[in-house]
């Protein structure tokens, strides 16, 4: 069933206004099998699910790729439907940002280094936004991918520190066959080049298969990352780094099943990041060319 598409928050609220668990998904748009796995789990759990599709030009930054950002909101009625949405709210930047707005909200801490250094002010854009498509739609669960860690992290201080009535849900990246972690971004890439990409999932498992094989120095495991990362020159890194649940980087690893390892780098001119738990009892292999 298609969703019902919504434009304002007087229609959020209007059809919110009966009993019924609410769960909500944000994204960008440009829906793909990942977020249609986060619908899906609210489907499972809630009454009534909301996705919202906004592209939010506060957490882009100068010279990034906000004018090219894909949208196709056919597509995205599709994927959400398919996956169980109820309603989807699609808001002009306008609504969400009306003449005189003044109010940023900023998270510390958490929403430092790595991302947050590669990209200044990213984080207050997404948390600024998040805190409004929370207030306008007070949802009893909100989801949230794992792929972007940090983000996750930082949504869920804000919703910590500032006593928001909704329960975070962190869904696990969905990957394609090959493991590449899917991204809206991936539509700037060829078939080729998404191929080649999945360079950056395999310095993620090789920083696992060191930690696994005994390694507790984080700076030989990012090594041991950074290593496959050069095998393929197109690649230019922003970072790779092992954080703990604070996003901090320790000189030494503990057996914390909180611990990510987390990378960002430019392919073909397209930005790009995934990350990984450290400890996982199942590693993926990205298939037998690995």
């Amino acid at each position: 069933m298609t969703p019902r598409v919504l434009t304002t928050t007087e229609e959020v609220r209007e059809a919110l206004a009966g009993p019924g668990r609410v769960g909500l998904v944000p994204t960008m748009g440009y829906l793909h099998d990942g977020h249609a796995a986060l619908i899906r789990q609210a489907r499972a759990a809630c009454d009534v699910v909301v996705v919202s599709v906004f592209v939010n030009p506060r957490q882009f930054g100068v010279n990034e790729d906000l004018g090219r950002y894909p949208r196709d909101l056919d597509r995205d009625l599709a994927v959400a439907g398919a996956a169980g949405a109820d309603l989807l709210f699609h808001p002009e930047v306008t609504t969400m940002y009306p003449d005189g707005y003044a109010t940023t909200v900023t998270v510390s801490g958490v929403s430092g280094p790595p991302e947050g250094h590669a990209r200044p002010g990213h984080f207050d854009g997404v948390s600024t936004v998040v805190l409004k498509l929370l207030n306008i739609v007070q949802p009893e669960r909100a989801y949230f991918g794992e792929k972007d860690w940090q983000q996750l992290a930082v949504v869920r201080r804000m919703v910590r520190d500032l006593n928001v009535p909704v329960r975070v849900v962190g869904v696990p990246t969905v990957r394609a066959a090959s493991g590449l972690a899917l991204s809206s971004r991936n539509s700037y890439l060829t078939p080729e080049q998404q191929e080649r990409a999945v360079v950056l999932s395999r310095a993620l498992w090789a920083v696992q298969e060191a930690a696994a094989a005994g390694e507790r120095d984080t700076a030989r495991l990012v090594q041991a990352g950074l290593e496959v990362l050069a095998r393929d020159p197109e690649v230019r890194p922003d970072y790779l780094t092992v954080v703990d649940s604070d996003m901090r980087e320790r000189e030494r690893v503990e057996n914390d099943p909180m611990t990510r390892v987390l990378v960002a780098a430019r392919m073909f001119g397209v930005r790009l990041i995934d990350n990984v738990p450290l400890w996982a009892e199942e590693r993926w292999t990205g298939g037998e060319d690995a």
